[in-house]
């Protein structure tokens, strides 16, 4: 006769997942959809445009945050059905998939307990990612690429919709930069950790002397900012460059110059686009990382001479914060957690979750310091 006693475990969660809803606050989130809803069905909404779509993205990102809450609950409850089933119908397939189910729920849970650790000003908001390769000659450029991959197949596992910015192409392998933008509640501050210089060792593939080559690649994150708009940039502190987007190997995919680069004079910061069909659309887009960047310059300034006055300088952010071993031990290893996994294969393919929980731990720990 089956006996299958889940009942401990799954109290577990419901007492994590009560200490979850207490931080969200559910109630709120509620009266947040429906001051938004309202506002979203207003005859007049699209008459002007930034605002429709800064209520659209509000209403959509508390949406998704409540969908989130509500199916852990059906799923809490239909977990307890299914352990009942199964030890009244003595069905050892029903208990197996009631354990599974446990397992995943267990994650899910975790996953969202994470997430109540973000709670930093902009932790809410999508996220742009740019991916940069830096020392390492094809190595680093394909080890760029394998980034890339590995946090849009990351977005993809969540479902997580992700729009490429901007890619340039390496001559070589792989990519010189990549820019993309993951529109999720709470991808920036969820990706803010994997921002820092990751670091690839391995057997070279692009070289005939079988010797393991070091490269590196830097991945920066910023959140998309309503405000940026107030960022007041003067014409004269930026030159525009425009020509024609293209793809591997210099394929032209466009027939008139719609790509945009824009470099700030003054910082020195460039930022192009080109996923745009028009110059004015790419232009715009550019215009935007822009005056976030520029803002959060300001911020970190502004707290790094904070920091100056009061003695107390020092690197959030080591430069290497993640190591990546592809030859011998085969190991990925972040160097600010200690957190390790022994097969980086699923880990270029956006297995990803146990390094970004690790590191909003142990950055909510020394901010608690």
């Amino acid at each position: 006769m089956l006996e299958l006693d889940l009942s401990a475990d799954i109290q577990a969660l419901r007492t994590t997942f009560a200490d979850i809803q207490a931080v969200v606050d559910v109630s709120a989130l509620r009266a947040d959809i429906d001051r938004l809803s309202a506002e979203a069905g207003a005859p007049d909404l699209w008459d002007d445009v930034d605002k429709a779509q800064k209520v659209t993205s509000a209403l959509s990102h508390r949406q998704a945050d409540l969908k989130r809450i509500t199916e852990i609950e059906h799923r809490l409850d239909d977990l307890e059905v299914l352990v009942e089933l199964a030890n009244e119908m003595d069905d050892e397939d029903s208990a197996a998939e009631a354990r599974h189910e446990l397992t995943h729920l267990g994650e899910t849970i975790n996953q969202l307990e994470v997430q109540t650790l973000l709670d930093g000003e902009y932790d809410d908001r999508a996220a742009v990612v740019t991916i940069r390769s830096g020392a390492g000659g094809d190595d680093a450029t394909d080890f760029a690429e394998m980034l890339m991959r590995m946090y849009l197949r990351w977005a993809e596992r969540h479902k997580h919709p992700v729009k490429v910015m901007d890619t340039s192409y390496a001559e070589g392998a792989g990519i010189k930069s990549a820019t993309f933008e993951i529109d999720a509640p709470y991808a920036y501050g969820t990706l803010s950790v994997e921002a820092g210089t990751h670091r690839l060792a391995r057997i070279s593939p692009f070289g005939g002397a079988d010797k393991r080559q070091t490269s590196f690649a830097a991945v920066e994150v910023i959140p998309v900012m309503e405000e940026a708009q107030e960022v007041e940039i003067p014409e004269t502190d930026i030159r525009v460059d425009v020509f024609r987007s293209s793809g591997p190997g210099g394929q032209s995919v466009n027939t008139t110059d719609s790509a945009v680069r824009l470099t700030h004079i003054p910082t020195g910061i460039v930022v192009s686009m080109q996923n745009e069909k028009s110059q004015i659309q790419n232009r715009a887009a550019a215009m935007r990382v822009l005056q976030t960047r520029l803002l959060l310059l300001k911020r970190e300034e502004e707290a790094a001479k904070k920091k100056e006055l009061a003695g107390t300088i020092t690197a959030s952010w080591g430069d290497q914060m993640r190591s990546y071993f592809l030859y011998g031990q085969q190991l990925v290893k972040d160097l600010r957690t200690g957190y390790e996994v022994g097969n980086p294969a699923p880990v270029f393919d956006g297995e990803i979750d146990g390094f970004i929980a690790a590191g909003i731990r142990w950055r909510k720990r020394k901010d608690e310091d």
